[in-house]
């Protein structure tokens, strides 16, 4: 906290974060919640006091608040750890969090921990004028079970819609796009709908799905993720690496392998639980409702290529030369996989070593080799592994030590037992004098 001079007195100057949360998943209401709301009553409430400056303002718009893992609010808690922060003002307990446990967890125990001041105006909670009061688990309580009414009927509502074959989707497949009419109803969109076609096209005349992804990146057409935020999107694909904007091996096999091209409504891949990250779902169990919108592939030419895909799948062995450290080393500089290669030495010896997996699969435009021999990273391991041995000097004599203070442990609890036995039996006795 700051320290200012008003006349005589020092007084304390908190460095607020006005925390502003809006969400329809929530049952949030638009009008009485929306940002700019929020912003106003927050700005004027700071303005109102005197011992408070503003930090930052902090925005999650379109996230629920039935879980914590939101840009801001992890900006925010950043900001807190490193001081920036010390106080957290909010509308009302829901635009804090929906969740009761965490809520609580966060108001209750984290912000006296940190010495943090909390006021959420229309609740009137203040932690600095009171302790709070038995209402506040209540109403987090509330919060909560009512986040979850409304996401029990939006899933209702989404499940109904679905079924009807209208898109609920928050992004249409490339190659498609919203009607303008009605925005569960796909169009085609003419230029990415070409694209499509062409990498249909390219697999039937022998490309393999990376040289199409070369080709494409060549002629410089941007990838779906880019395609859609240069049409003004802010669209964001979870399965791609941030720094990935060009066309893959796994972007050319999804195209491929995508039935709505049919002209087919596929949806319902996954499920979502509060507090759960989503789930996919068995591809039994998809919603498929077939003629929905007008198709960019034939079924001639799709059952073609999914022909040709069954036909060049080949089965790996896993079990056989699988790396100790598959699955463990990333590229420093994007961040994709290390592919592992073989290589034979002038002796006729057998060796490993890793690519960055970027560069294996897309070239050195978009990454460099960042080979690294298997051997290399073994020695660097076991160095360090030895250097953890190192500093644990004698282990024996640790686990000896441990092992003679656990009767030790267990003899005090023993006599911790009969005594308060003891005591147990005294006081029957006097009991049955009285």
């Amino acid at each position: 906290m700051i320290m200012k001079k008003n006349g005589r007195k020092n007084r304390l100057t908190f460095k607020a974060a006005l925390y502003l949360r809006l969400s329809r998943e929530d049952g949030d209401k638009e009008e009485s919640d929306s940002i700019g709301n929020q912003r106003n009553l927050l700005k004027n409430y700071l303005m109102a006091q005197e011992d408070m400056v503003l930090a930052d303002i902090y925005i999650d718009d379109g996230f629920t608040g039935t879980n914590f893992q939101r840009p801001d609010f992890q900006r925010m808690i950043a900001d807190i750890e490193t001081g920036l922060v010390n106080c957290v003002i909010v509308k009302d307990l829901s635009r804090f969090g929906r969740d009761y446990l965490e809520t609580g967890r966060y108001i209750q125990r984290y912000f006296p921990e940190k010495k943090v001041r909390f006021i959420a105006i229309n609740d009137h909670v203040d932690s600095k004028e009171s302790i709070y009061d038995m209402m506040l688990p209540i109403k987090n309580l509330f919060n909560e079970q009512y986040a979850r009414d409304i996401s029990a009927k939006v899933q209702s509502s989404f499940k109904t819609k679905q079924r009807n074959g209208e898109f609920v989707g928050a992004f249409p497949s490339y190659g498609y796009q919203r009607s303008e009419h009605n925005k569960h109803k796909l169009i085609i969109d003419p230029y990415a709908a070409r694209i499509v076609q062409k990498i249909f096209e390219l697999y039937l005349q022998g490309y393999g799905k990376v040289k199409i992804a070369h080709v494409l990146n060549e002629e410089g057409v941007l990838c779906p993720t880019a395609y859609k935020r240069a049409n003004g999107e802010n669209y964001k694909n979870c399965n791609k690496l941030h720094s990935t904007l060009y066309w893959t091996y796994s972007t050319i096999d999804h195209v491929l392998k995508n039935e709505m091209y049919l002209g087919h409504m596929v949806q319902g891949k996954t499920k979502r639980n509060m507090h759960c990250r989503p789930e996919y779902v068995d591809e039994e169990d998809w919603i498929i409702v077939e003629n929905t919108h007008p198709e960019i592939i034939s079924k001639e030419i799709w059952d073609k290529v999914q022909s040709l895909l069954k036909r060049n799948t080949r089965s790996i062995d896993f079990g056989q030369h699988v790396s100790l450290f598959a699955g463990f080393i990333k590229c420093g500089d994007c961040g994709r996989a290390m592919c592992k290669k073989g290589y034979t030495d002038k002796n006729g010896k057998h060796h490993y070593s890793f690519n960055c997996g970027t560069y294996s699969r897309s070239g050195s435009k978009y990454c460099t080799s960042h080979t690294i021999r298997e051997e290399a990273i073994k020695e660097i391991v076991l160095d360090d592994l030895n250097k953890v041995i190192q500093s644990v000097k004698d282990l024996q004599n640790l686990v000896e030590r441990q092992n003679k203070m656990i009767p030790a442990a267990l003899t005090f609890s023993e006599m911790e037992i009969e005594k308060l036995l003891s005591e147990l039996e005294k006081v029957k006795r006097r009991k049955r004098e009285v």
